[in-house]
């Protein structure tokens, strides 16, 4: 009709965009290449070795990684939602800016958990057994900020657990590859999520905060970031040997380590500016980079 204004989104669809704005659901691709990557050398373990994941429990890792962390990052935004009201950098996001309310947020929280124990319980009984210790994993690194300058790494051992779950999901029990490639993980969350606390030392101090930037200065942080990258390309070396990995893995290793060289080259401790271009860009291809890498490694003859 002539005259109209512009035709907004249905309240649903806006609601929905606005709680995965909230959980920051594009970071999914930081841990998701990893669990697919060990899905698919659980499948070679079981099977074939070039074999691939069933189609179904493929999408019932996926269901389970979209409950786990929608969880734990709501769950974070519940309890962080004062500290992130007094820090100029988080003010606008959703619940201190008022986009979402706090009773709002605990019901997306909730509805997220039980759709990893669903996922969990069609996957099989031991990712079911083990589903509420995924949970207090993923919603408990929350409050690690408040008493440990090692934050960084209780996020990476929690977003770490990804891998182990999808290895039980298709086998229904546990290895040792599984095991190498989430510390491999630990590391690297642990790593550049020092790099990206870097924006937050002054007022991490102010509020009783504790991270390693915070503690140690920028200088030393980024040091402590390099050493926790170095040991992550360590692990995924040794999980190649675990996984009975070939020439094609080793290569996207070896592209990981330049990812990573280019990602602190990106960053000083007097300057900061490209730091988000550090941590979602760069981070972002260097999962997806190595699962392409296992992909072709590990792909049907």
């Amino acid at each position: 009709m002539a005259g109209a204004g512009p035709v907004s989104a249905p309240r649903p669809l806006k609601a929905a965009l606005v709680l995965l704005r909230m959980v920051k659901f594009e970071h999914t691709v930081f841990a998701l290449p990893f669990a697919l990557m060990s899905a698919v050398l659980a499948a070679g373990h079981v099977g074939h070795p070039h074999s691939l994941p069933a189609w179904r429990t493929t999408g019932w890792i996926l269901v389970a990684m979209f409950g786990a962390r929608s969880a734990a990052m709501a769950f974070n935004r519940i309890v962080d939602a004062g500290y992130d009201a007094a820090n100029p950098r988080t003010r606008d996001r959703a619940i201190p800016g008022g986009i979402v309310s706090i009773p709002q947020a605990w019901v997306f929280t909730v509805v997220s958990a039980v759709l990893l124990v669903v996922a969990a319980a069609n996957l099989n009984r031991l990712c079911l057994m083990l589903s509420p210790v995924a949970l207090a994993a993923v919603m408990g690194y929350s409050f690690t900020k408040r008493w440990t300058r090692w934050s960084h790494l209780f996020l990476g051992g929690a977003i770490g657990i990804a891998p182990i779950g999808a290895w039980i999901a298709v086998t229904g029990a546990m290895a040792w590859t599984p095991i190498l490639l989430a510390a491999a993980v630990a590391l690297w969350i642990g790593g550049f999520d020092v790099i990206y606390s870097l924006q937050d030392v002054t007022v991490d101090r102010m509020l009783g905060l504790h991270s390693l930037p915070a503690r140690y200065g920028p200088s030393r942080a980024l040091r402590f970031a390099r050493i926790m990258h170095g040991g992550m390309l360590a692990l995924l070396g040794a999980t190649g040997i675990a996984g009975g990995l070939g020439a094609w893995f080793y290569a996207g290793v070896l592209l990981c380590a330049v990812a990573l060289g280019l990602e602190h080259a990106m960053v000083a401790p007097d300057d900061q500016r490209r730091i988000n271009t550090a941590f979602f860009t760069v981070n972002g291809w260097v999962g997806l980079g190595l699962f392409a890498f296992v992909l072709v490694d590990r792909w049907p003859h």
